[in-house]
């Protein structure tokens, strides 16, 4: 397959805001991709296999090649190159890579040079994101979408998920399991508007921590764990390797936060946290963790069965000092009580859980509900202007831009320059143009990069932004580098917080 094939349908999947007609363009494509569509959906996706292969921004804008006037690159071509770029290293590393990179965009086309140059980046924004190709993948096999999400949701990889589906059909998706050493896709909360909203049924309710979210697998001595991006950050936390090791469990599959306590039990600034998944962390920091989820248990997968179950597996898995503090079906009164302990010693409030629920790996949605008594979106940076006054000198005023589920470009809903302390001003400034996409003689533009947590009174209708909402008295709380901008709250969350809309 030409790699022209796949730019065009980039960029026709960029240019509508149909889902529908996203999806046809897609799978369209894939129905055509034959062996190399694991590679064509990786590049679709924005995500190749090689994952980053050492070229920064910089090197690959200051790339001059003129462009081929036909088109005549292979995806297969492509995919070859971006192996042997990934696999050059040593002395003369930079010169090699270099040179790999100006054959290979020697061979591009203008069009073909912009794609590549943005999915090498990781700045592909072309639409394909994961619930759209999902879609694609289910039409362009002619097979339910339902098994499709279920494959990816284990195995976490859309190319995978692809080509099972398009070789293999609804017999081959059923056959992905959870995997030890593999990571699954997160089950994430949704908000709610207050404690009596969210206490409907059955329900646990547990400490929301101000921490970070990790997945733990242990096979005997082998632990693995992972971020909520799936990163492994295994090497940087050895001190939760070995409490892991040490649990009572033989296998396990858990889900938790860990995050750096005080000596009075209080959380640790969050970035402090953060700081610690790094290559070059401060191991003098301690984290500690708390898990409040058991998918896995001794050769038993728990994906499917309700949370009570999986909650009686976590206390067998962990035992009770290391569960996430809360209550199983308390009473109103009792579940008050758990939010206002949470808050007292300094946690963001509770999750209220439907105990029947079954672990919905990816997916935002009314089974857990999340209750803060402060309204907080994690918004997109889209720009930054420079400030007045005592912030002269410094990037100040932040764009802010909401996720477009259909995989369009951020759509911005708003300004801040409140809650930002004098480190963060200079942080930004210094930050911010790593990412910049343009400038003129007041702003900063940046490519989709940075996610902010924006604390916020409310939304208000307004015609000043695409969107039409913007946000009142938003304030910055913190920076999130645990979160990619697909993670990033949508448009849809934003309007659904007007007034009566909840």
């Amino acid at each position: 397959m030409l790699l022209a094939d796949v730019v065009a349908t980039s960029a026709a999947v960029s240019a509508t805001r149909s889902r529908l007609a996203k999806v046809e363009a897609l799978s369209g494509l894939l129905r055509r991709a034959g062996d190399q569509v694991r590679t064509v959906v990786g590049f679709l996706a924005g995500a190749p296999r090689q994952g980053r292969i050492g070229t920064g921004w910089r090197t690959l804008v200051d790339l001059d090649e003129a462009p081929a006037a036909e088109p005549g690159l292979t995806v297969e071509r492509v995919d070859r190159a971006f192996d042997e770029i990934a696999a050059t290293s040593g002395k003369g590393s930079a010169q090699r890579r270099g040179d790999l990179l100006r054959d290979l965009f020697g061979r591009a086309t203008a069009a073909e040079q912009r794609f590549l140059l943005h999915l090498l980046a990781g700045e592909l924004r072309q639409g394909a994101l994961e619930g759209v190709m999902l879609d694609a993948i289910a039409a362009a096999a002619a097979v339910g979408k339902e098994p499709v999400r279920r494959a990816f949701m284990l195995s976490g990889r859309l190319p995978d998920t692809a080509e099972a589906a398009l070789h293999g059909g609804e017999p081959v998706l059923a056959e992905f399991g959870l995997e030890l050493g593999r990571p699954i896709r997160p089950m994430l909360a949704s908000p709610a508007e207050s404690l009596a909203e969210a206490l409907t049924g059955r329900v646990a309710v547990e400490y929301k921590l101000d921490g970070a979210r990790i997945q733990v697998h242990k096979n005997g001595d082998d632990v693995h764990i992972f971020t909520r991006t799936l990163r492994e950050i295994t090497r940087s936390v050895p001190e939760l390797v070995e409490l892991v090791a040490n649990l009572p469990a033989r296998q396990a599959v858990l889900d938790g936060e860990t995050l750096a306590l005080n000596d009075d039990g209080r959380p640790r600034p969050f970035q402090e946290t953060m700081s610690r998944f790094g290559a070059t962390s401060e191991r003098e920091l301690l984290l500690r963790p708390y898990f409040f989820d058991c998918v896995h248990l001794d050769g038993t997968d728990l994906v499917d069965a309700p949370l009570s179950e999986r909650n009686e597996a976590l206390h067998k898995a962990v035992g009770d000092g290391l569960v996430i503090p809360g209550a199983l079906e308390p009473t109103s009164d009792e579940a008050a009580a758990v939010l206002d302990a949470a808050l007292a010693k300094g946690h963001e409030g509770v999750v209220v859980k439907d105990l029947d629920s079954t672990y919905q790996a990816g997916r935002r949605g009314k089974a857990w509900r999340k209750v803060k008594p402060v309204h907080t979106l994690d918004l997109v940076v889209l720009a930054a202007e420079w400030g007045h006054g005592r912030r002269t000198g410094y990037l100040s005023n932040l764009h802010l831009g909401a996720r477009d589920p259909d995989g369009g470009p951020p759509v911005m809903v708003g300004k801040t320059f409140k809650g930002l302390t004098d480190e963060l001003l200079a942080w930004q400034t210094t930050e911010f143009p790593k990412y910049e996409d343009h400038r003129d003689d007041w702003t900063v533009h940046l490519r989709p990069h940075l996610v902010v947590e924006i604390a916020l009174d409310g939304v208000q209708v307004s015609t000043r932004y695409a969107g039409g909402v913007a946000l009142r008295f938003a304030r910055v709380v913190r920076y999130r580098p645990d979160k990619e901008p697909p993670e990033a709250d949508t448009i849809d969350t934003v309007r659904n917080m007007l007034p009566g809309r909840a």
